[in-house]
């Protein structure tokens, strides 16, 4: 018996051993293809959005590839990719969560699955590999402490019922933020995909309160005092801070009693013609470095918990344990339809409420 388990034990070594080189062999040939190609062209991948830049200029030294994006929305990007098909000038691009899906439906995404693949949690990845969340956004609470009149820095959605400031949630028919916003409202309220009644309930209470903002809180905004309390993804209200004349008088914070995390993508481009180096960025946008450059842009990596990040690095983060109630969207097609009809319902119960 025990040489059966010895026996036993030595194959599995073996196996996993011949794996890992298996998979090291795999990386050096994609390595050494992505070089050969050269290039690799992007959309949606500005160099200050989530820290890019450092993915860029990681690939040019490491791997001698050149690099050049176009900025446009996740809607764009798909589009694009499906307009020019085999006369693709994108190879790989960066869209939001709602957006994998489609892209995949459509046909115009080719899958690659990173050697860090079994760290992204299932719900933030497409199982064939066309798709995977590299870094998330959660709704947050940014909160100018001097603008409170007197209120406590509110930690949950039933805070903001009984405080004195005003929230600025921002306009719910163009700003993905700020549906998502109503959405983490009404899950910390017990509603869902399928039911945000709560969550506008408590919007329109603050409407009759005259305590609703529904301009966008952007660094303009915040700078010029007019956001006393704003909704914001968790990426979004760490870089405003950093950037304020006076961050200690503004707090960053997960709702404690729930929010909606979510995130953004790369998909390859079916038809790309750096295919290599597109495979070789996503490998590289999982690695532990990768990861790091993402988290120097403010942006919670999706292996967060399983990184060591540089203690500067992690000071820009929020800590992990501000997460553990969050909850990722579960029915996309349900959000989907309740977020094109929230717009009139919005006007319909709560902007009528500020007339």
């Amino acid at each position: 018996m025990k040489h059966l388990l010895l026996a036993s034990l030595l194959g599995s070594a073996i196996a996993l051993s011949t794996s890992a080189m298996a998979a090291d062999a795999d990386l050096k040939t994609l390595e050494a293809a992505a070089k050969t190609e050269g290039a690799v062209n992007s959309v949606g991948m500005p160099d200050d959005w989530a820290n890019w830049k450092g993915t860029w200029s990681d690939l040019t030294a490491k791997y001698g590839i050149k690099h050049m994006d176009t900025d446009m929305s996740s809607a764009q990007e798909v589009a694009k990719f499906d307009a020019e098909k085999d006369n693709a000038s994108a190879d790989i691009g960066d869209v939001g969560a709602a957006f994998g899906p489609i892209a995949t439906a459509k046909g115009v995404t080719q899958p690659y699955k990173p050697s860090t693949w079994d760290q992204v949690p299932d719900w933030a990845k497409d199982k064939d590999g066309h798709w995977a969340l590299a870094y998330t956004g959660t709704i947050a609470f940014i909160v100018n402490k001097k603008l409170l009149h007197g209120s406590e820095v509110p930690t949950k959605w039933a805070d903001l019922k009984s405080g004195k400031y005003k929230v600025t949630i921002g306009d719910v028919s163009t700003a993905a933020q700020a549906a998502n916003g109503v959405l983490a409202a009404a899950i910390a309220m017990k509603g869902d995909e399928t039911n945000i009644a709560p969550g506008l309930q408590l919007f329109t209470e603050l409407a009759k309160q005259k305590r609703l903002g529904i301009n966008n809180p952007t660094i303009q905004t915040m700078e010029k005092g007019e956001v006393e309390v704003g909704i914001v993804w968790d990426f979004n209200g760490l870089s405003y801070k950093a950037k304020m004349a006076n961050p200690d008088d503004y707090v960053v914070l997960i709702p404690s009693d729930g929010s909606v995390i979510s995130g953004y993508t790369t998909i390859i481009n079916k038809y790309a013609k750096h295919p290599n180096a597109a495979k070789l960025t996503r490998e590289y946008i999982f690695s532990d470095a990768g990861q790091t450059n993402l988290a120097r842009g403010n942006a919670r990596p999706i292996r967060a918990e399983h990184l060591k990040l540089p203690e500067d690095v992690q000071k820009q983060l929020l800590p992990n344990e501000q997460y553990k109630g969050v909850t990722p969207i579960k029915d996309p097609a349900a959000w989907e339809k309740t977020s094109k009809a929230l717009p009139q319902q919005w006007n319909e119960q709560v902007i009528v409420e500020m007339q």
